[in-house]
């Protein structure tokens, strides 16, 4: 509208150095352009002053040997000082040309991950695996093709869709990281820690550890301090992330406060369940870094002091023993695991029968390591009379779930091997009609001639012998059926049965002799049918 058709041409270009679903059309709009306006219309003034520059200094040179403009090195072919206007322009059609086409090629790369993308924008309810793993994957191929301008718009886009999901503004950290671009490292990070994902612990243990490597510590200290205080108290996993780091920058007293700050937050709650292994991460913690066993267990002991016996602490105590030097507290560890796993009205435990026997199991790996055949034997008697009843009572009842599964499959089977044998649906349909069919009638194959079924279906009552075929006749229908002739054969589907049916009067027991040709002459003769003679609903075969 403004006739600024250099800054319009300059869009086209821009248009077709990225792929899009409207690149073909764009491709045709920007041809009629150059073919409708002058060359020194469409280029812009850098474009024009380049191109004059060039000419003026000889700096194109035959055979491509030197360029002396960005446009004429993209050029296919050899540029004179000398050229005309039309073939100026067809050089400058060219170069968008081989642009368009580099953007149709990778267009078709990425247009099944494209494709997959069912919700680019934001919303709080979670994306589905499908999605996530699409994202992932499209990231992995943009990396492979090593353009950063591209990879940091799709980390862009995908952070639109994936914003509260810590871990994809952890790659993006990472993906800055390894290519050298801090600023745009921190720059996503702070986003991710202040505005995005601010509530998600993670997050903030990566920048802990990411400031740390950065030579940022005090960032690093109130990354973890900010999850101590305010994201997730007393989670162990910052506990030990921040007491690592302190130790490894040497304030090995600062690392034991975090641990006994966090001992004594949790000592305020009531039923804690991270006390206890607050209580192993800080002794092992003790021993590794000093190599004190005496203070080591006592926080052992002072744990059990305080806490009631649980799986992670007292498998934390045998741990420790079995590192410690001869002789063994293998009687201290034994009443331990009998108050555990032996759990009584003096000892009440409120452990799972699971935590139960794997403790169990445990201290009879130690059992045997280091005890003697006594001590062996005691252990493993009790695990025996404590778990393996209990054990083979599982595993009964699990056989028994599995009998039943499988003989409903079995019934299941049976039932849907084929279709039922007409003798078979007629009883399920009627059961008290069961006296009126001789034995072994079901297994009778059905040899009567089309005559004869059709003339024995009349022999209904006029409201059920009236309905057409009707594959769904089971769920009635509020429109009149036209009237079938007497000489149609009755077509019934399978299960269609109509929700009541008319009283029916008793009927004697018929004969099912096969019908001589004399018999079945007869019945096609216009006779009157008698009316004391029911005819079957039988299902049809598929």
């Amino acid at each position: 509208m403004q006739q600024e058709w250099g800054r319009l041409a300059m869009i086209y270009s821009r248009i077709l150095e990225n792929p899009n679903q409207q690149l073909d059309r764009y491709f045709n709009s920007f041809k009629e352009l150059a073919g409708s306006r002058p060359l020194s219309e469409l280029r812009t003034a850098e474009e024009a002053a380049a191109a004059a520059g060039a000419h003026s200094e000889g700096g194109d040179q035959v055979n491509g040997e030197e360029v002396g403009s960005d446009v004429a090195e993209q050029s296919p072919k050899p540029v004179s000082a000398g050229l005309t206007e039309a073939e100026e322009l067809e050089k400058y059609i060219t170069i968008r040309e081989e642009m368009y086409k580099k953007a149709k090629e990778f267009d078709s790369k990425i247009i099944s991950f494209e494709t997959a993308i069912r919700r680019p924008y934001f919303h709080v309810r979670p994306l589905n695996v499908a999605e996530l793993e699409n994202w992932n994957n499209y990231l992995d191929f943009i990396e492979r093709e090593g353009d950063f301008n591209k990879v940091v718009k799709l980390y862009e886009r995908c952070l639109i869709a994936c914003a509260n999901y810590p871990e994809y503004w952890i790659r993006y950290v990472l993906c800055m990281e390894a290519v050298g671009s801090l600023d745009i490292a921190n720059n996503a990070l702070a986003r991710a820690t202040q505005v995005f994902v601010k509530r998600k612990p993670e997050i903030h243990l990566f920048a802990g550890r990411f400031k740390e490597q950065s030579g940022d510590i005090p960032g690093a200290q109130a990354a973890y301090q900010l999850v101590h205080s305010e994201i997730s108290p007393g989670l162990l996993e910052a506990i030990a992330k921040h007491a690592n780091m302190e130790h490894r920058l040497g304030n090995v007293e600062a690392a034991y406060s975090l641990y006994e700050q966090a001992i004594a937050i949790e000592k305020g709650k009531e039923h804690s369940q991270t006390l206890p292994m607050l209580f192993a991460q800080y002794s092992r913690f003790t021993y590794l870094v000093s190599l004190n066993a005496e203070k080591a267990r006592e926080i052992v002991v002072e744990a059990l002091e305080h806490v009631q016996l649980s799986k992670p602490l007292l498998e934390a105590l045998i741990h420790f023993e079995s590192i410690q030097p001869l002789p063994k507290k293998i009687d201290y560890l034994d009443s331990l695991v009998v108050k555990f796993i032996e759990p009584s009205s003096e000892n009440p435990n409120f452990a799972s029968v699971t935590d139960r026997e794997e403790l169990s199991s445990i201290y009879l790996e130690f059992i045997n390591l280091f005890g003697d055949a006594q001590s062996i034997k005691k252990a493993e008697d009790r695990h025996a009379k404590l778990f393996l009843p209990h054990r083979s009572s599982m595993s009964e009842k699990k056989r028994q779930a599995e009998d039943f599964l499988s003989s409903d499959k079995v019934k299941m089977a049976k039932s849907y091997s084929g279709v039922p044998s007409p003798a078979q649906s007629i009883m399920g349909a009627y059961p008290s009609a069961q006296s009126q069919w001789p034995a072994g009638y079901g297994v009778q194959p059905q040899a009567w001639p089309p005559a004869t079924q059709a003339t024995q279906g009349q022999q209904w009552t006029p409201g059920y012998t009236q309905q057409p075929y009707n594959a769904y006749g089971g769920y009635g229908s509020g429109y009149a059926n036209p009237q079938m002739p007497a000489t149609t054969p009755q077509t019934a589907a399978y299960g269609a049965y109509p929700s009541t049916y008319p009283a029916q009067q008793a009927f004697p027991p018929q004969s099912y002799a096969q019908p001589t040709v004399a018999a079945a002459a007869a019945a096609t003769a216009p006779a009157p049918q008698p009316a004391s003679v029911p005819q079957a609903y039988y299902g049809t075969y598929y």
